[in-house]
């Protein structure tokens, strides 16, 4: 079976999903192709690729430079159908933009099926089936999966010896430039500036107070979403699914609902009645079917959005970046303007997460959280020390929560971990270090141990 493998370079090192879809892929196939995109620099990170027996093929040219994930997935589609391929393999999302949406868009562009967030990965016959976050799914090959953190990338053999890559640019592909680089990228950041979203005034309480302090707040309804800033409306916007509703109401005089249906019946409709604006829920379904329409109708797609508004008649949309270090104001030079969004999830009422500092306690943290009837989750960094399963990690590569309560246990607050957290409605940090940075985005905290 011939596997291809999309791989993106940040800064200096490969992606860790692409790490993952890698390893998935060497253990299922020996025809393994690595598929880069980026300037000619990234060779030398993609080369010691080449030791784990794989074929490593660069795609860089200037004319490619600032392309937006609509332009990548043009460049990337058009030098795939040129090669040879049973199954595409991509990570869930890059690290330094961390939208998800190459892949989906690249299924599009190529007419093949598709599977996101996928845990485990096998091949049936002509069928590739997938453990992915919503459960058990299979398509039928030639397909695209992307793959969550769910496999570690291993060393390549003592013996093994470098090989040489490959590297083509446009005079190969001849893809056409109007659709390549900043000309065919219809978002624009417009400004980015340092993310202070989520900073919280922290009061210091005793562990004694802990239990009565959770019993009262459980009484009281503090999920507040954050609010439009703009007193400016447009005049329409389509809302799919009824999660997005309420933040379609914050930015349009009109809202129109639209029921979850497939893409193609959604994009269908917008090219025969032409929306300003489209809004999707950023969850597992969103996030996977917004691109594949956003790709069909040549637009644009902001992902992941904190916070929408209306500026001169245009949807100005927010979102993390950079890893959540910054907070960038996007806006979309094509129509319809998409989004998704992120709304007030389904979540248990507490949950309490454990950090590097707890993986020696994960039965106190366990039987804490079985205390408090909550929901038990885990730090990137407890989950790279295999104290607790992926599927439980919140974070940017993890998953996003907005509970009522949410307790960090040991955790130091890197900002991969608060972005997650930010819809939380009461932060209570537990940590022995009073400089710990989760401090400074927590409503209680307890300077001690579990």
């Amino acid at each position: 079976m011939k596997i291809l493998v999309c791989v993106k370079v940040v800064k200096g090192e490969i992606n860790p999903f692409d790490e993952s879809a890698l390893e998935c892929a060497l253990q299922l196939s020996r025809d393994v192709t690595v598929l880069s995109m980026g300037p000619v620099s990234c060779e030398q990170v993609l080369k010691p690729l080449t030791r784990l027996g794989a074929k490593v093929v660069l795609i860089s040219d200037t004319v490619y430079a600032g392309s937006d994930t609509l332009a990548t997935s043009y460049i990337l589609s058009t030098a795939i159908k040129q090669m040879e391929y049973d199954l595409i393999l991509c990570g869930r999302q890059s690290i330094d933009g961390d939208t998800a949406q190459v892949g989906p868009m690249l299924s599009q562009k190529l007419g093949i099926g598709i599977i996101t967030n996928a845990m485990k990965i096998n091949c049936d016959g002509n069928c590739v089936v997938a453990e992915t976050r919503a459960g058990e799914e299979k398509t039928k090959l030639p397909a695209l999966v992307t793959v969550e953190r769910g496999y570690v990338l291993k060393f390549p053999s003592i013996f093994s010896k470098v090989g040489e890559i490959a590297i083509i640019g446009n005079e190969t592909l001849q893809c056409d430039v109007s659709k390549c680089g900043l000309s065919g990228s219809p978002t624009r950041v417009l400004r980015t500036f340092e993310n202070e979203n989520g900073k919280r005034k922290c009061k210091f309480i005793k562990k004694e107070e802990l239990l009565p302090l959770v019993s009262e707040l459980l009484k009281q309804n503090q999920c507040d979403e954050q609010r439009s800033v703009s007193g400016e409306k447009l005049k329409s916007v389509w809302a799919v699914g009824e999660e997005v509703l309420e933040k379609a109401k914050e930015i349009a005089d009109e809202v129109i609902l639209l029921e979850k249906s497939a893409p193609e019946e959604i994009a269908q409709k917008a090219m025969t009645e032409k929306p300003d604006v489209i809004l999707w829920n950023a969850d597992l379904w969103g996030r996977k079917n917004a691109p594949i329409v956003a790709a069909m109708l040549e637009t644009g797609l902001c992902a992941d959005c904190t916070m929408l508004e209306a500026e001169d008649g245009h949807l100005m949309m927010y979102r993390p970046a950079q890893g959540g270090n910054v907070t960038a104001k996007i806006k979309c030079l094509t129509k319809p303007q998409m989004a998704t969004v992120r709304t007030k999830a389904q979540s248990s009422d507490i949950i309490v997460s454990g950090g590097r500092g707890v993986v020696n306690q994960m039965a106190q943290l366990k039987d804490f959280a079985e205390t408090l009837g909550a929901e038990l989750g885990a730090s990137r960094g407890l989950v790279d020390l295999n104290g607790a399963p992926y599927e439980k990690q919140v974070g940017l590569t993890g998953k996003t929560v907005s509970p009522k309560i949410y307790i960090a246990v040991g955790i130091s607050g890197a900002i991969h971990h608060t972005c997650a957290i930010e819809g939380s409605g009461t932060v209570i940090a537990i940590n022995p270090d009073k400089d710990a940075r989760i401090f400074e985005y927590a409503d209680y905290g307890i300077i001690d141990c579990l």
